[in-house]
């Protein structure tokens, strides 16, 4: 054998090495997205679940509307699924957005009582505003979020 007959087999080794190592690195990216896909379905699920949680409080009154409506707002954000057709959640922006600079937790705690009562004030008249049209959207996300399966014909 010839020098050039020992390149072309050297070449030819170098190109099956390399295209096996393309196969293995393609199927880690492929496992890889398997994996982010069912973590996501999984993330989802859960959130669909806390969210329908939140509107049965929601509906059966055992929620407070304003924390209610930021609570699914922000799971709602987070969701990534398939969403139903007749869902319409702007109330929940509403809220949030109207209730934004609101303080929580111990900022609300150090606030005086003069400004605690203003921000209560404006949240009982946004409850006012909104509470059937929270009530509303919490009925059809107390169903679920997903769209509903066609039933099978047999």
């Amino acid at each position: 054998m010839t020098n050039n007959d020992w390149l072309i087999i050297l070449g030819l080794v170098i190109i099956f090495a390399l295209a096996l190592y393309a196969v293995v690195l393609w199927r880690r990216v492929w496992h890889n997205q398997q994996l982010m896909t069912t973590q996501e379905n999984e993330r989802n699920s859960r959130l669909e679940g806390d969210i329908r949680i939140l509107a049965q409080g929601l509906v059966t009154g055992q929620l407070p509307v304003i924390e209610g409506a930021i609570r699914i707002k922000v799971l709602l954000d987070n969701y990534s699924g398939p969403r139903r057709a007749d869902l319409d959640t702007r109330v929940f922006e509403t809220i949030y957005d109207a209730t934004a600079h609101i303080p929580t937790h111990q900022a609300w705690k150090d606030l005086p009582k003069a400004q605690r009562r203003l921000h209560e004030r404006q949240m009982e008249t946004l409850e006012t505003q909104h509470h059937s049209e929270v009530q509303q959207v919490a009925g059809v996300l107390s169903q679920g979020l997903r769209p509903e399966e066609p039933a099978l014909g047999r």
